[in-house]
């Protein structure tokens, strides 16, 4: 592969996360939200952001990265979703405890909040099993992580698509499009190359 063609995948790499974040950042409705909130708002969008950037990684897709750095570079993205999840959370409940309470109790009337509570908890999930993933087992850890990789990207997803906020609304879309499609490529390909493996 050409270092052009290399640095083109790169850029439209980026492009696709950091474009749709830039555009909310001009959204009019910040005008009237304070710095916490704002932060909120942007750690959410950074996670999603890096769910595209996970099954990139694990999959192979990303040029001039090794598949063992590739995999170290997963398990620390996974990682930065945590926190960015935490600060998504944390600003939130800082913003309106009761929301939030509502939200975690599956109470609150919005009809995105459960599937970003449902994503939540299965984000948390695989940063727990990761703690045991060795005592797991190779193939058992595998069913686990892309079963709860399934609920986290459709839950965020959904739960993205249905907030009406400072995200612009194309943008958001093919942001959500490309991430749902990345997940369901790098599920399968990953199976298909473990099935084709010698035993």
């Amino acid at each position: 592969m050409t270092s052009a063609r290399v640095a083109l995948i790169w850029v439209v790499f980026a492009a696709a996360i950091g474009v749709p974040i830039a555009l909310s950042l001009t959204s009019p409705l910040l005008e009237w939200r304070g710095p916490v909130y704002i932060t909120a708002g942007l750690a959410g969008m950074i996670a999603l952001g890096l769910l595209l950037v996970q099954p990139a990684l694990i999959a192979g897709y990303l040029p001039d990265l090794s598949a063992y750095r590739a995999r170290r570079i997963h398990h620390w993205t996974g990682g930065a979703v945590v926190v960015a999840l935490l600060v998504h959370i944390g600003g939130l409940w800082i913003t309106s405890p009761p929301d939030m309470i509502d939200a975690l109790t599956f109470t609150s009337p919005t009809p995105f909040s459960p599937f970003g509570v449902t994503a939540m908890w299965a984000i948390f999930a695989v940063a727990l099993l990761a703690a045991f993933r060795r005592r797991m087992g190779l193939r058992m850890w595998r069913i686990v992580h892309t079963s709860l990789a399934v609920v986290i990207v459709g839950g965020s997803v959904v739960h993205v698509v249905l907030v009406e906020g400072t995200m612009e609304t194309t943008s958001k879309a093919a942001l959500c499009a490309l991430v749902v499609a990345a997940a369901i490529k790098a599920i399968v390909d990953v199976w298909m190359r473990i099935r084709r493996a010698p035993s």
